[in-house]
This record gives structure tokens, sequence and C-alpha cells, in this order.
């Protein structure tokens, strides 16, 4: 079946992550359901034979009929756009294979989304994070002492949930002050680890090997007290109780966590272009984001601090 060779493809070429490629699979099988099931004026659509999804027949029509389906059945614009991104890529594929000769997405544009900024840590609560952390660090648990490494690295260095999840031993260089990370559309880049973390990770390997895990450097960075890979669903789970311990409100998972990073870089005076490259965007318009966080910082020290922007009576 196409759809699987689509899959198999993204995982062995292109090295998505397992919880990307389950969100494509889902997004196709919808796609593939629908068309099959669609009727006009009481024809079954060209793209069905029998029972079966045939992708060469989809129809541009086929295609639109689906976003207006998803549409009707309360999708935000975000969700549409992201199922519409993974049928886009399928057709790429097939265009590249040869199955399919032309765009059926010309004219498709994306739904307009409504704008939002990431949500992400103020510094004062984050400090309170990291003191929590150093509380962890002094436990004589493993757990509780990988639990911090996780979330300082997280703040520290902006890895994606997959990128952490992916990291080895042997991915750490230069005496573990660099990190070679394997990003999206399999793209590395090289991230720098600041002595702080460094000399915890130290600290976590000495943890491996007085448990007598096997050193090597396709270890995970990131193992149970079993010497398993930690699983996601756990990796959710130790970033949200440790950013709920410490009182942060609001969203709390990994990706926040890199949110806090790049707008706390911003805020810092980092180079838009450095974070840029430190997170691992393809284009400069997914960064840029962070700088309207930081453009409201600005307007509410502005307007706390000017006396022509206070409240009239305040400050005097």
């Amino acid at each position: 079946m196409l759809i699987d060779k689509f899959l198999t493809y993204l995982r062995g070429e292109r090295r998505y992550s397992e919880h990307t490629i389950e969100a494509y699979a889902r997004d196709l099988s919808q796609f593939a359901e629908f068309v099959v099931g669609r009727i006009t004026n009481n024809d079954v659509s060209d793209a069905v034979t029998g029972d079966l999804f045939v992708p060469s027949a989809v129809t541009t029509d086929d295609i639109r009929a689906w976003i207006i389906d998803l549409s009707s059945k309360g999708l935000s614009p975000a969700s549409i756009n992201r199922k519409t991104s993974s049928l886009r890529s399928f057709y790429k594929y097939l265009r590249k294979i040869g199955v399919v000769t032309t765009n059926l997405f010309l004219g498709i544009e994306p739904r307009k989304e409504p704008s939002r900024l990431p949500s992400f840590v103020q510094e004062t609560k984050m400090t309170d994070v990291l003191n929590n952390l150093e509380i962890g660090f002094a436990s004589d648990s493993f757990a509780v002492r990988r639990n911090a490494l996780l979330v300082l690295l997280l703040y520290t260095t902006g890895l994606r949930l997959a990128e952490i999840r992916g990291a080895r031993l042997g991915d750490f260089t230069n005496g573990y002050s660099e990190l070679r990370v394997l990003g999206k559309g399999n793209k590395e880049r090289i991230v720098p680890v600041i002595e702080y973390t460094r000399r915890r990770i130290i600290e976590y390997i000495d943890d491996l090997k007085a448990r007598k895990f096997c050193i090597s450097p396709d270890l995970s960075l990131l193992l149970t007290e079993k010497g398993k890979p930690v699983p996601r669903s756990e990796i959710y789970r130790i970033v949200r109780e440790e950013l709920e311990a410490a009182g942060v409100q609001g969203k709390r998972s990994p990706h926040v966590l890199r949110h806090t990073f790049a707008t706390h870089m911003l805020d810092g005076g980092a180079d838009i272009r450095v974070i840029q490259e430190l997170l691992g965007h393809s284009s400069l318009a997914a960064t840029q984001v962070y700088t309207h966080n930081s453009i409201a910082k600005l307007k509410e020290a502005y307007n706390s601090a000017h006396p022509r922007a206070r409240k009239k009576g305040e400050g005097k």
C-alpha cells in the first residue's frame, strides 16, 4: 500500500520520530476513509475501486471537500493545516516516485490561524524551578536526579522532546560541552552546553556507571532505573510535575521549556539568528514569533515606568 511505503520512507530516509509518523498515518488514514466514503450524485468518487483507496485518482475537489468536512466538524484552522500538510507531503512523495504527475494542491491555501504567542515560564518563576532542581540533584534517588537533569537540559538547550529522547551519550563532544543534535528533516546542528549543565551531565553518567549500566556511545541519554529509554509519556509527566511543583501556571510541557529557552535568550540580548540556529528552525519566520513576547515585556515595563504611560494619579 502506498501509504505504508510513504511511512517507511519517513522512518528510513527522513528519520522522522515515531510520534510524527503516527500523526502522518492517522491523517492519511482519515483522508482515505473520507474519500472511500464520499458519494457525489450517488456515484462513488473515482478515487475508489471497490473498498480500496486509490491515491492516483484523487482530485483537488476531493481535497477541498475533505477540508470543508474537517471544518464542519469544528476542527481548528491549525489542526486542519497540520492534516493538510500531511496529505501534501504524501502527494509530494507520490510525485517523486512517479505515481502522480500533477500537483493537486495548487490553489489550496492554508487556513488562516489566529496569532498566538508561545507559552513560556517567566524568569522569576523559572528561578523557583531551578531552585527545586537543586534540591533534586541532592536527592539519593536516581530517578529524582535524572528528572532534574531532564528539565535542566530542556531549559538550557531548547531541545525538542523527540531530540532529547533521541540523544545518546556519543552525541556529546568536547568534554560534554557540546551536543550534536539530529533535528527535523534529518538536519544536524551543534548546541552548546553551559558549564553548570555539563557538570550535572557528568554526575549523571557517574550514576549510570554506579548502576553498572554498559556505558557506550550508543547508550540513550535518558534511562529508566532498569536501563531502558524513558518513554515519551514519562517525559511529559516529569516536566509537568516539576513545573507544577514550582507553582508554574498554564501550560506545562517540554515545548513550553523550549519556548522559555528562546524567550529568555532573546530577552538576554541574543541575536535572533543565533536563536534560530540553536532551535534548529529552517526559517527565520518560525523564530521571529519570540520577538512578540519580548515586545510585550518591553511594553509592560514602559507602561509601569514612564510617567506619561502610568495612569493619572499613579506614582505621585
